[in-house]
Formats: structure tokens, sequence, C-alpha cells
């Protein structure tokens, strides 16, 4: 499926959502095109791996183009993953 994903500094502070509208966090930063997102507390581990994100010591991590479906207003939904 095409990403209908434009990442903007206009992005920072979203909510990042998944597929069935879990929290997965928030973007703290957009830098190159890319998000940085602050995972969600309750996010589990397995979700983590699938974003190939790694160990939670991380303050940040960088969320893939190829994983989000669509950018609102308000927030970015991933596609399933």
């Amino acid at each position: 499926m095409a990403s209908d994903a434009n990442i903007t500094e206009s992005d920072e502070g979203k909510n990042v959502v998944g597929s069935g509208g879990n929290d997965i966090g928030r973007v703290v930063e957009v830098s190159g095109g890319q998000a940085h997102v602050e995972p969600d507390p309750d996010i589990s581990d397995t979700v983590m791996s699938k974003l190939g994100w790694g160990s939670r010591s991380e303050d940040s991590f960088p969320l893939d183009e190829s994983d989000i479906d669509t950018v609102t207003d308000n927030e970015i939904r991933l596609r399933s993953l």
C-alpha cells in the first residue's frame, strides 16, 4: 500500500497510532523528513520489535516512512505491522 506520508516539522507533537487504534507514541522531532517518536510507556516489546526499535533506554526512535499509512491533522496512523 502506498503511503500518504509527507513528514514535516508541523507533525511534531502528533500522536502516532497503530492500525488498530492503539497508542504507539508521540512525534518529538522531525529531522531530514524523518519523524522521531517517543514511545508510549505501555507499548509492547513486540510492537517495538516490529518497528525495528531497540532498547527502551533510548529517548526516541526513528519512524520509517514505509510503516506510515496516513498523516492527518491530528495523528500519524501506521499501516498494519
